[in-house]
């Protein structure tokens, strides 16, 4: 999958959504629903209750992208278990999910700081 966009963050909206909704009913539910400023140019991913298919939205500084994907055979791992409704998410972690990984199953080792050698 390539978008053609380098997103500085990138959010899932957890809960199924309503996909006869485009553009401008998507942008509602980022501004108002996930409480996401449209303007900084993240992703934001979306899911139907079928969880068969995918929209991503995003601001590219002229105006809104809207990119979608339908399996024809399968469903997205979409996360269950989070209590929040928004949840972010790393690039790899999109390509995963887009490949059929459950993202929600797989614990990465955890980010440490390193100062110094000695």
């Amino acid at each position: 999958m390539n978008l053609f966009v380098h997103a500085p963050a990138i959010y899932l909206h957890r809960e199924p959504v309503d996909f006869r909704k485009q553009i401008d009913g998507l942008a509602a539910i980022v501004e108002l629903t996930m409480k996401q400023p449209l303007s900084t140019g993240a992703l934001f991913v979306f899911c139907s209750k079928r969880r068969n298919k995918l929209k991503c939205l995003y601001w590219d500084k002229t105006g809104f992208c809207l990119w979608y994907k339908r399996l024809e055979k399968d469903t997205f791992k979409w996360p269950k278990k989070h209590e929040q409704s928004t949840i972010k998410i790393t690039g790899e972690q999109l390509h995963w999910l887009l490949r059929g990984v459950d993202i929600s199953a797989i614990t990465p080792h955890k980010n440490i700081e390193f100062d110094s050698a000695f």
